[in-house]
């Protein structure tokens, strides 16, 4: 299940989200002309490790530790890691952006990745794994998008074997589903997530359901006549 669009309207140009998609795009390419053992370092430099914030683990870089929960939703561990994160961003993005502004929605943004950092930096204390990815910030946006937009239709490409079709759903089917899909893999896949920082993912999503009520989009919205 891939989202592809959504039929919803903006009425300004959403150019901080469009900013965001070419930073990261733009460090991603930047790793990609760096060596291995100098991408490595660079991402131990700057990608969140939970024993370097909440404990005494040092690491191989001169910036504060706490400032690697802004810096690591910058990071990507690959292409599908990119790419996947920064279509979500593109199809949901620019209506948050459109609900809060500009100022608010790079504030709001930012909020919802520390705040997924962080959730994962809890209940992983002690490790040294660096967590990188836009993920956690992106499920914000997600969870502001259910509370704003639920029957907003999102065209989703679904594929089974060999069916494929695009059909348009609300967005709150699909993000539901979305979010649940988290919740199960994060209980199911042990401490460890396979490689996936789950609860990150959880964690920046609830950030944004409730951040969305106190920068006032829930407001906003009303006042611009949004019906979705």
């Amino acid at each position: 299940m891939i989202p592809l669009r959504d039929d919803n309207p903006i009425d300004t140009v959403p150019f901080v989200n469009y900013g965001i998609i070419a930073v990261n795009i733009a460090v991603f390419l930047y790793m990609l002309t760096l060596g291995e053992g100098s991408a490595e370092r660079f991402i131990r430099s700057y990608a969140m490790a939970p024993g370097a914030v909440l404990g005494d683990y040092l690491r191989p870089s001169a910036l504060p530790a706490p400032l690697t929960a802004v810096t690591s939703m910058f990071l990507h561990g690959g292409l599908l890691h990119v790419a996947g994160n920064m279509l979500f961003l593109w199809v949901f993005g620019d209506n948050i952006e459109d609900a809060l502004g500009h100022l608010r929605y790079v504030v709001f943004y930012l909020a919802c990745g520390v705040a997924a950092a962080m959730s994962h930096a809890l209940l992983n204390p002690g490790s040294t794994v660096p967590m990188l990815g836009a993920s956690g910030a992106v499920s914000g946006v997600l969870g502001a998008y259910m509370v704003l937009y639920p029957r907003a239709r999102v065209w989703t490409f679904f594929f089974l074997l060999i069916w494929w079709q695009v059909l348009p759903v609300p967005a709150v089917y699909v993000i539901g589903l979305w979010i649940a899909i988290q919740v199960l893999n994060g209980l199911t896949s042990g401490q460890s997530g396979g490689g996936i920082a789950w609860f990150a993912h959880v964690g920046g999503f609830a950030a944004g359901l409730l951040l969305i009520f106190l920068f006032g989009g829930t407001r906003l919205r009303r006042a611009r006549g949004y019906y979705n």
